[in-house]
């Protein structure tokens, strides 16, 4: 059928303006400057996909000074004219993107960068930052008032990053949601041994330096990230399952330690390969460093980091979190107890395995031993808030809520459902409504009633 003359033109300014706001809807725009996460807004970028960090590093403990040089490959997930990094308070001297100087601004914690050409949605591009200064540790009432992040030792320094303290060090879309590969290379002085995650790929002395370059290929969140360095008697060889392990203790310590932290680990690491699924990463490891100021351990991605020699249940306890934490992560921090409810019950089972007290013990040993009026019963462990996300609930109700949920559902069905869930999210991000998804259907049950309960009400559970 023909248009009259007036149709057609009436078509072409229709189509014109649709045109216009099609052009107008792809414009180039600035990446949000995090991702919104209700705890720590700013944490984390908008507009692309890290998908590879480089991080070129040189360290002088005499000075406690770092100069570093970090490329991040990434991903444009919209059409960009500006994006974010995170960095606190070491000097940015240059940025480049895809090998061209580009501007950029600070604000606080950010990193404004605005390149020559926008960077078009779905474009893999490179920007590299040349920074330097003395990094310092964070503190506050987060992570149980103890400071955290790059923290100096008697001979180095110790780097344990969770929740918000990676771009303390290096910038980076910091927030456990934007995983990515790593290559980590540290030069300190020789006489140093440099630790990080994944497998060694090199390490060589040239003049009054080592030169050490570490590779972790699988996903990994910034926090998870460590560059320790320091004085370390250094032990490797392969579990008994075959999985390489790699173990370093400062030799302030290795004489007192009740804990065969090497053994323990290989143990570990193989016994929760059956319980929870395979052994997600390349290494199993540990790194103990003498710094009891930190008052901590962390799940670093393949080699947790304890801050002083840690009793044996720590050492499970971390290995854990290589399941649930490291390679299956939270999708935003108010979900914490996905991963520290899920390592506490892990020392339950490794006592239960052990033969020392069933998971059913433990769990009422600690429900009789608070009242009800204890502060404790008071966390919402679904949503502790920021300041209190490590509160001793997250993790002992977080736990608590597991043995539950065992005894509604099962041995046969709760057995089935921690592997399944590993597998499901491995290298990923899951929130709690994706755990409750996935318990309800292996267990055929309705469970709103138990999560709700033990999750997101206060006060104490009746049994």
């Amino acid at each position: 059928m023909a248009l009259s003359r007036s149709a057609r033109w009436g078509a072409l300014a229709t189509a014109a303006a649709s045109f216009l706001v099609i052009s107008a809807s792809s414009a180039p725009t600035p990446g949000a400057d995090g991702i919104g996460d209700v705890y720590f807004p700013q944490l984390g970028n908008g507009g692309f996909d890290a998908r590879h960090y480089d991080l070129a590093l040189a360290y002088d403990p005499g000075t406690d000074r770092l100069d570093g040089r970090t490329t991040i490959t990434a991903r444009a997930t919209q059409n960009l004219s500006s994006f974010d990094l995170d960095l606190q308070k070491l000097e940015v001297s240059r940025v480049e993107v895809d090998g061209r100087k580009a501007k950029f601004t600070r604000s606080g914690d950010e990193i404004r960068i605005t390149p020559r050409g926008a960077v078009r949605k779905g474009r893999t591009f490179e920007v590299t930052v040349a920074y330097g200064g003395v990094p310092e540790p964070l503190g506050g009432p987060i992570v149980f008032g103890s400071d955290y992040g790059w923290m100096k030792t008697a001979d180095g320094v110790f780097v344990a990053c969770e929740p918000n303290a990676a771009s303390t060090w290096f910038p980076s879309s910091d927030h456990p949601s934007d995983k990515a590969a790593y290559d980590i290379r540290i030069k300190a002085p020789r006489g140093l041994t440099a630790v990080s995650n994944g497998r060694l790929v090199s390490t060589y002395d040239k003049g009054a330096s080592t030169y050490t370059h570490w590779r972790e290929t699988k996903p990994m969140a910034t926090y998870l990230a460590t560059a320790t360095i320091g004085k370390f008697d250094v032990r490797t060889g392969t579990t008994p399952g075959g999985t390489p392990i790699y173990v370093a203790i400062d030799p302030v310590l290795a004489n007192g330690n009740d804990v065969d932290v090497y053994g323990v680990t290989a143990e570990a690491t193989d016994y929760w390969s059956q319980v929870f699924g395979p052994y997600p990463f390349e290494e199993t490891g540990a790194i103990v460093d003498d710094m009891p100021q930190a008052g901590f351990s962390l799940e670093v991605q393949s080699k947790p980091a304890y801050s002083a020699v840690r009793n044996e249940s720590t050492i499970v306890h971390e290995l854990a979190h290589q399941w649930f934490g490291d390679s299956v992560s939270v999708a935003h921090w108010k979900d914490i107890w996905l991963n520290e409810g899920f390592a506490t019950y892990a020392q339950w089972l490794w006592a239960e395995h052990r033969g020392t007290r069933s998971a059913h013990d433990s769990f009422l040993a600690g429900y009789d031993s608070r009242p009800a009026a204890n502060a404790f019963w008071q966390t919402v462990v679904g949503d502790p808030q920021r300041d209190t996300m490590f509160a001793s609930a997250v993790y002992q109700r977080g736990a608590m809520t597991l043995q539950v949920l065992r005894e509604r559902i099962g041995d046969k069905a709760f057995f089935k459902l921690l592997p399944a869930w590993t597998e499901l999210h491995r290298y990923g991000n899951a929130d709690t409504d994706d755990f409750v998804r996935l318990a309800e259907r292996i267990s055929g049950r309705q469970l709103d009633d138990l999560f709700r309960t033990w999750l997101f009400t206060p006060g104490k559970p009746s049994l």
